[in-house]
């Protein structure tokens, strides 16, 4: 049997793809999207860290998406364990949408 190593910066792009498919339940964009992943590293042997939000501390969501978005990770091929953090620091703002995002929800 043949397993393929991905790099990690196709590791890392499986990681984006699995994470678009996490949506706010509210707003019909992804959590990438719509700026909620503040950071993503992968460290030796494939360990995932992701900082994320929410976008609010109230969201009616917040006991879900941090462990939907968990999970995508934990499904890409390759990944061994997966940290996530959530935070509020800086606060999320509209601004941190990508522009697909903006167009999407008619904020430009």
């Amino acid at each position: 049997m043949e397993t393929t190593t991905l790099t990690e910066a196709e590791l890392k792009e499986e990681i984006v793809k699995a994470i678009k498919r996490v949506y706010d339940p509210e707003i019909p964009v992804d959590v990438y999207e719509l700026g909620l992943i503040y950071d993503l590293k992968i460290f030796p042997v494939n360990n995932v860290f992701v900082s994320m939000t929410l976008t609010s501390p109230s969201c009616p969501s917040a006991g879900t998406l941090p462990g939907e978005v968990e999970q995508r990770i934990r499904e890409v091929e390759g990944v061994n364990d997966v940290s996530l953090e959530l935070t509020f620091d800086p606060p999320y703002t509209t601004e941190m949408m990508s522009e697909e995002a903006r167009l999407e929800l008619g904020f430009m």
